[in-house]
């Protein structure tokens, strides 16, 4: 028999400790490396960036001595702050983020773009800059340039980190679409963060989603009945976490997402009823925290109801947070897959 639980009556109580203990690796990139990284043959930007980021990760490794010591240091050629890969989902952007982090010593922080806009939502952005000011490196998953406000908040923070000292690695979140259009990602965050740009190594990595390369569709919605039927026939002595999708949409407005690494802690799959397509903006951007988290933890998904491609409306998909909302529908996608099909994503 699974154990049954309900995240809509989750409330975790998080502590400022607990939130920077958090920031490393999801248990899906827990043991990359560049040698598990797998370059596409045809796509020789992939082995371009493995390179890069080996050659950054020694720099990081004999980042440049502060203080008197630095007066007597023998001088090098100066190294960029920080180095920036660019290229559409699924080209292993994350496994290459994870594999630099892996591969520098402490103190150093992994998380996503989101993650660090709700880190200093919940610490203030002093205390953040103040905390994270004497690490080696700060990797940025996911860098977003859909929301001018945070986009300027994390220019800051990346800003001063870069002045203390701090190493930067940030990937982005391009569109598959959009690959062709003068590489508009690596431009655009070049422009938006004007005072770091000379910084950074850009790296473009191009390829398709390795996600759906030569995977089926995206499993159809089960009915309620066989929902029901396969979480106590498929789950056998794990943790299910089964909602009623509209009671979970509403809880969510309760957990600061800088909470949903832990409001999901201990949870093995979820199983949601009926779920239903979200209109509100508010509620479909905290939805796409939730999923990225899942994703993070690889937690399987069965779900009833509407299809996850129309979890978001038409209007949310082609507008100004198109870009989360597409990341959101394809990693959902490859979690329902594998709830279904035990196939990992």
């Amino acid at each position: 028999m699974p154990q049954i639980e309900q995240l809509s009556r989750r409330t975790p109580k998080v502590s400022v400790d607990d939130l920077l203990e958090g920031f490393h690796p999801s248990p899906r990139f827990g043991d990359v490396s560049f040698d598990s990284y797998r370059p596409d043959p045809s796509q020789p930007s992939q082995s371009i960036a493995v390179k890069a980021l080996r050659d950054f990760a020694v720099e990081v490794d004999h980042r440049e001595p502060k203080g008197l010591k630095k007066l007597f240091a023998a001088k090098r050629q100066p190294s960029k702050a920080g180095i920036y890969l660019d290229g559409g989902f699924g080209v292993g952007k994350t496994h290459l983020l994870a594999s630099l982090w892996h591969a520098v010593e402490g103190p150093k922080a992994f998380g996503t773009f989101v993650e660090y806009t709700n880190l200093v939502g919940a610490l203030s952005f002093r205390k953040t800059v103040d905390a994270l000011s004497s690490y080696r490196l700060v990797c940025i998953d996911e860098f977003e340039l859909d929301d001018p406000g945070d986009t300027v908040l994390m220019s800051r923070l990346m800003r001063e980190l870069a002045d203390a000292g701090v190493k930067l690695a940030a990937t982005s979140n391009t569109l598959p679409g959009s690959l062709g259009e003068g590489r508009f990602a690596a431009v655009d965050f070049q422009r938006e963060i004007q005072v770091l740009s000379d910084q950074f190594n850009v790296i473009r990595i191009d390829g398709e989603d390795y996600r759906h390369r030569g995977l089926p569709a995206a499993p159809d919605p089960l009915t309620d009945l066989e929902l029901k039927r396969r979480v106590y026939s498929d789950f056998k002595g794990q943790v299910v976490a089964a909602d009623e999708f509209s009671d979970l949409v509403s809880h969510l407005e309760g957990v600061h997402p800088s909470r949903y690494r832990q409001f999901i802690d201990g949870i093995d799959a979820v199983a949601w009823h009926n779920v239903a397509t979200i209109t509100e903006q508010s509620v479909a951007l905290r939805f796409v925290v939730l999923a990225d988290r899942l994703y993070d933890k690889d937690v399987p998904i069965i779900a009833s109801g509407r299809p996850f491609d129309e979890l978001f409306t038409p209007e949310m998909m082609s507008g100004g947070y198109m870009k989360k909302y597409y990341r959101a529908v394809s990693r959902l996608t490859a979690l329902a897959r594998e709830g279904l099909t035990g196939e990992e994503s």
